[in-house]
């Protein structure tokens, strides 16, 4: 069974740390067998009776790494990120080493506002998935959200090398350039983005923005304020499912 992994996602303003939004992916360790009833309601995205079913299996069978796993997973779809971690934590003391399972909890710890923990199993997702582009663009996320920047452009531009369609790795490179004062560079990659992909908002407004800081720098108001930078309260982060 091959449960579907969070990935965060950058709908990320000029300055605006990018928010993680959960939508979907791979998983799933091919030495286990789980539950073919439960895995099938995961698989259509029937999370309350995923976790019933799953609950059940682990019940009969505690040892199964797999199934606490998958119900963590079930779990943290419906919002519970306390029980969602606890039993990614047990499946990961049963022995499943996931690049996605260590994805997958570095998420859901960078949610519940976990950093630390949430760096440590960020980065053991890139040591096991590291062709994977998701594990690097989820590290470049939570170095962006620490304020290590240098750390963040390097993991965000491998993960365009391994995948370089993705606007949202595009943008969010964009947005840690602008935060080490690389202007030319962030207006290059967001111009670019914005002529290939004319409806992806986010490039062009941060272009607009990006010209606004950069008037204001030179004194070249033109009678306009400047507009405050924009919080993550301002932009409640969404789930994709």
């Amino acid at each position: 069974m091959s449960i579907r992994t969070k990935i965060a996602l950058a709908a990320a303003i000029l300055l605006l740390s990018p928010g993680v939004v959960c939508i979907a992916g791979a998983g799933g360790d091919e030495q286990q067998v789980c539950d073919v009833a439960a895995d099938y309601a995961l698989g259509v995205e029937d999370y309350s009776e995923a976790i019933r079913l799953h609950a059940e299996v682990v019940r009969e069978r505690p040892g199964n790494a797999l199934a606490h796993y998958h119900l963590g997973f079930a779990e943290g779809m419906i919002g519970d990120k306390t029980a969602e971690i606890r039993d990614y934590q047990r499946a990961e003391e049963l022995g499943l080493r996931n690049w996605d399972l260590f994805l997958n909890m570095g998420l859901a710890q960078l949610e519940n506002g976990d950093l630390d923990a949430a760096t440590d199993n960020l980065r053991r997702a890139v040591l096991l998935g590291e062709n994977h582009s998701e594990s690097h663009f989820n590290l470049a996320l939570d170095y962006e959200r620490r304020g290590l920047l240098a750390d963040a452009e390097r993991e965000m531009l491998v993960s365009l090398r391994l995948n370089p369609g993705q606007p949202d790795a595009r943008n969010s490179l964009g947005v840690i350039y602008a935060e080490e004062g690389k202007n030319r560079g962030a207006a290059l990659v967001w111009r670019e983005l914005a002529r290939e992909m004319p409806d992806y908002e986010p490039a062009r407004r941060n272009l607009e923005l990006l010209g606004s800081r950069m008037e204001i720098a030179h004194g070249e108001t033109r009678g306009r304020s400047e507009q405050p930078a924009v919080s993550l309260a301002d932009h409640p982060r969404g789930e994709t499912r």
